[in-house]
């Protein structure tokens, strides 16, 4: 937990936020599952024309919901996390016990560094924070624009999906492709994260497409 209460600048987008592998990957992954539920929901053998075009806007039309949903809980997390910052920096400069206000430092820092961090590192970092003016919570421009990003993130991912039910007449035909796409999206999504992880990219990619098969064949046995 960081006790960096500083805003960040309000002309700089904070990519790290915006494209941090893990979450844009998961997001992502949960997009492609999502459409190919919808997708797998209809019988190629028997769908016609209208059915197809019902369900193409229900793949869409479910996974803008989701991005929309993503993006506004995006942007209430970054109001909690400002809030929790702040009431952290207001405890903190209210507690003239160097003690206390040294346990709840060390309280906030991740456990691998609270564990190692002398009285005179969590000293300094007191110091520093007690003459930091407390800040207002509000939303920036960069907090927008990151949860723009998250909305784009889930919708995007429907596309592979859908897009070969508008080019390609033969259902049959266009079901293939848009499940070729659709493995070939969360193969590239678990490469990432096994880059990320400095794992193996090639495991991590089989892993994460048999996951989401399975994931998807519990979607349709529960009804979904």
């Amino acid at each position: 937990m960081s006790v960096d209460v500083q805003e960040a600048p309000k002309n700089r987008l904070p990519v790290d936020k915006v494209l941090d592998p893990v979450d844009r990957a998961s997001e992502a992954i949960f997009g492609i599952i999502m459409a190919l539920s919808v997708t797998g929901s209809i019988s190629v053998a028997t769908a016609g024309e209208h059915e197809i075009r019902t369900m193409l806007l229900a793949a869409l039309g479910c996974n803008l919901a989701w991005g929309i949903t993503d993006a506004v809980m995006y942007l209430v997390s970054a109001v909690t996390e400002q809030n929790r910052r702040k009431a952290l920096l207001l405890r903190l400069q209210r507690t003239h016990d160097a003690d206390a206000a040294h346990r709840l430092i060390a309280g906030a820092l991740p456990k691998a560094l609270a564990g190692g961090a002398s009285d005179e590192t969590l000293e300094a970092i007191r110091r520093r924070l007690v003459v930091i003016p407390v800040p207002r919570t509000m939303l920036h421009s960069h907090d927008y624009a990151a949860a723009l990003a998250v909305c784009a993130v889930v919708v995007l991912t429907t596309l592979p999906v859908a897009v070969p039910f508008l080019f390609i007449h033969d259902p049959r035909a266009a079901m293939a492709v848009s499940r070729s796409l659709a493995l070939l999206d969360l193969f590239c999504c678990g490469s990432l994260l096994g880059h990320y992880s400095g794992g193996s990219t090639w495991r991590y990619g089989v892993s994460v497409t048999a996951i989401g098969v399975v994931l998807v064949l519990v979607i349709h046995a529960l009804g979904g």
